[in-house]
């Protein structure tokens, strides 16, 4: 499940952009200061503001994955009891997502393109992959293989994730990840197809403002 190439795949995609105008934030665990908000906080932090590029290596999808297999894990949050139930960790924040989304594409739709990509790989192709990590001796963990024994329950939360939150406006895309150089392939074009959407061009001048660069022009001649 982590071996299915984003890191690079990021990389690959987004090589030919102008970093100052790119910025990519990875989230892992939360924080203790992030557990004291509620679990869109960090990266509703992270927006990214207008004429920028964002891109976020996982994100808040995770607080509806990650507890659904492991629901305990809701105490850490300061959560009431009474709200650690299938609600908490799933319906009632898919519906959150959803609302932020379209509050954030209906106040700036001009502006505003989320595509959502899952690189989805078989759990063979993800056990090669993670020896290969190994191998080259990346970051790599026991409590990696301990979570390579929910693999079906987390195949299960990502069906009912994308299900539920992949929208008009927000759509998620399942790209098969087990071929890295197609699926790099795959992504550019959805990328692409996002930033075509968004019709952009260089704003237009005036004559006015037009005659005064002529003007301008002339004097740095001189």
């Amino acid at each position: 499940m982590d071996a299915a190439g984003k890191d690079g795949a990021i990389r690959h995609v987004m090589s030919g952009i102008n970093p100052q105008g790119c910025e990519v934030f990875s989230f892992k665990q939360p924080s203790a200061e992030e557990l004291e908000h509620d679990f869109l906080w960090r990266t509703t932090c992270r927006l990214p503001e207008r004429g920028r590029i964002g891109i976020f290596n996982r994100s808040y999808y995770e607080e509806v994955l990650v507890v659904r297999v492991h629901p305990e894990l809701l105490r850490s949050q300061g959560i009431p009891e009474e709200l650690r139930d299938d609600k908490s960790s799933g319906e009632e924040r898919y519906r959150s997502i959803a609302g932020m989304e379209r509050h954030l594409y209906r106040t700036e739709p001009e502006r505003s393109k989320f595509s959502s990509i899952f690189l989805a790989t078989s759990s063979e192709s993800d056990s090669s992959n993670a020896s290969m990590s190994f191998d080259k001796n990346w970051k790599f963990s026991l409590a990696d293989i301990h979570e390579r024994k929910y693999w079906k329950q987390y195949m299960k939360a990502y069906e009912l994730c994308l299900s539920a939150t992949s929208t008009r406006h927000a759509p998620w895309y399942i790209v098969p990840a087990d071929d890295k150089e197609n699926a790099r392939l795959i992504v550019s074009g959805i990328v692409l197809e996002a930033l075509n959407e968004l019709k952009m061009a260089y704003p237009k001048t005036t004559e006015k403002r037009r005659a005064e660069l002529l003007s301008i022009r002339k004097q740095l001649a001189k």
